[in-house]
């Protein structure tokens, strides 16, 4: 099914041509129709599913069915968890509307970088905001935006806010929305606190699940690689170098240890960088950049400053330390074997993860091979 059976503008399905794409994604072939008819929505979708083109398109062609007044309210606001994630939505927003005639006037605002120039940037009125929650109350507390024309609200990685903190600040910017709009929300799992979250939110939502939750996708090989904690770094050294592993994303469970496990393989002569909350803007950019483009062969990051990651054929992921939580083992794998290519996911293992290694084969609903590597102990 082309993207054309879907009712978006012409110049929507230009950009959509322009970006090399021709067929929709399963979320993007479900939620598309469903925003344009105005419905609430739900939907279920792990990072790497297509889903921030399933929101953008549809609200790009819903705005631009009406003309805006010359003070710019904001009409539409996307609310993710991290910087990465909103300028990711921001490019997706640009993107896209790249065709629209007149064109619709975005911004993206997150902490961490000074708030003067977004104020500036934010004074001709903006059609499409995309914020981090804490910034944009910032901003509204210095009177620099309003939000009480906002027709159409997007909480992207719903969970992933949930979970680091945010559902005070989500409550009060729901506060200062219009009681009538449409409201979108995209979360990977479903807690508890979600299904509140949503029952208080959403009206007669439409339902999207993609993919099996926390599954993984066959494109993946995923390997455990039992080791002596000590010997960890040792080891991920040895298997960058002897493997060739040219672009290798490694996730750590602190910022300390990124900075620490970044440090050692510089010091092995293995080009690393680190991302992570405590990095500057600049910094962080400047590390994905080099990354991509090849100068950085090992990008350590924890597991919220890789939110919004999205490289199209990264071939390896290794966990460093198993993450706290299960599910988090399955985003994090789910990376690399993305748009049909092969991707490899290792698992550094020690013997006091053994119980945290069971947990996730449980969810997954396999055992996943162990190898070890002479000279490395494995107890």
């Amino acid at each position: 099914m082309p993207f054309s059976t879907l009712g978006l503008s012409e110049a929507l399905l230009k950009a959509i041509a322009d970006s090399g794409y021709t067929t929709p994604t399963p979320i993007q072939a479900q939620a598309i129709p469903a925003v344009l008819s105005g419905r609430d929505l739900l939907a279920a979708a792990q990072t790497g599913t297509g889903k921030t083109a399933g929101f953008t398109l549809p609200i790009l062609h819903r705005l631009a069915q009406t003309q805006h007044g010359r003070n710019r309210p904001v009409r539409a606001l996307i609310l993710t968890p991290t910087r990465e994630l909103a300028a990711q939505v921001g490019e997706s927003v640009l993107k896209y509307g790249a065709h629209q005639q007149p064109r619709l006037k975005s911004e993206v605002v997150f902490g961490g970088v000074k708030i003067n120039p977004q104020m500036m940037r934010l004074r001709g009125g903006v059609d499409i905001l995309t914020a981090t929650p804490g910034r944009l109350l910032d901003l509204v507390s210095q009177n620099a935006v309003k939000l009480d024309k906002v027709e159409m609200l997007v909480l992207d990685e719903a969970d992933r806010m949930l979970d680091m903190g945010f559902i005070k600040d989500i409550r009060k910017i729901l506060a200062l929305l219009p009681k009538k709009r449409q409201n979108l929300l995209f979360s990977a799992t479903f807690s508890a606190d979600i299904r509140k979250l949503t029952g208080d939110l959403l009206v007669n939502p439409v339902k999207i699940e993609v993919a099996v939750e926390n599954a993984a996708a066959d494109t993946i090989d995923q390997r455990v690689y039992t080791v002596n904690k000590a010997a960890k770094t040792d080891l991920l050294t040895h298997l960058v170098k002897t493997k060739d592993w040219q672009q290798v994303l490694v996730f750590t469970s602190t910022k300390h240890g990124a900075n620490k496990l970044t440090e050692k393989l510089n010091t092995a002569q293995i080009k690393a960088a680190a991302i992570h909350g405590n990095k500057s803007q600049g910094a962080r950019t400047s590390a994905l950049a080099g990354f991509k483009a090849g100068d950085i062969r090992v990008l350590v990051a924890t597991d919220v400053a890789a939110r919004g990651i999205d490289i199209a054929q990264l071939p390896h992921v290794v966990n460093f330390e198993l993450p706290r939580s299960s599910a988090d083992y399955v985003h994090r794998i789910g990376r690399t074997g993305r748009a049909g290519q092969n991707g490899q996911a290792v698992s550094l293992v020690s013997q006091d993860e053994y119980q945290a290694l069971k947990l996730v084969e449980k969810l997954i609903g396999a055992q996943i091979p162990r190898e070890h590597v002479d000279g490395f102990a494995a107890i």
